[in-house]
């Protein structure tokens, strides 16, 4: 079996989206309707599986992409605590860590509220190449769930927006207490 050096691809956005939506249904309760559906079908009643079957692909709402992160973050050595509003796709800074979002859902207000984001964080120090420190999904409802692990910092996702809040009085990217 090769081994492959390279660093891993840059998720397809729709991917991670659909693989975000597949976690939550998995997570959600849907697979005793998923069982229901097979009894129905060991029964024989085909036709009435097909019925639930196309119930059951409308149900459960699609999360809907937006185009900013809101992170909170905590610089453990000053206690000072900010707000970080990450567009999609660009690199933010906070201390030394660079900040990537890939991607940021978040439920339709009609389902149980839900933001999720894809993010890539690395350490960057001057003179020193760049650390991968976390990359995959953090969740709002759950920060201890996926968190970033660092003796300095703490980051974590409070939501998704999909233009800047007044929140910041500087540049997007720039915490704020």
């Amino acid at each position: 079996m090769k081994s492959s050096s390279s660093p891993p691809a840059v998720p397809d956005p729709a991917v991670a989206r659909n693989n975000f939506a597949a976690a939550l249904v998995r997570s959600r309760g849907y697979a005793r309707a998923a069982a229901f559906v097979a009894e129905l079908a060991t029964r024989g009643l085909l036709r009435w599986v097909a019925f639930f079957a196309a119930a059951a692909a409308v149900l459960p709402a699609q999360a809907e992409p937006y185009e900013i992160v809101v992170l909170r973050g905590l610089d453990k050595v000053t206690a000072r605590v900010s707000t970080i509003e990450a567009p999609v796709g660009r690199v933010i800074r906070f201390g030394t860590l660079e900040i990537i979002a890939r991607v940021c859902d978040k439920r339709p207000p009609e389902e149980t509220p839900e933001s999720a984001s894809f993010l890539d964080i690395w350490e960057v120090r001057p003179g020193e190449a760049a650390v991968s420190l976390f990359r995959g999904w953090m969740f709002a409802s759950s920060p201890a769930l996926s968190a970033l692990e660092h003796p300095v910092y703490d980051v974590w996702v409070l939501g998704c927006v999909n233009s800047p809040t007044n929140a910041l009085s500087g540049p997007v990217g720039e915490g704020t207490e």
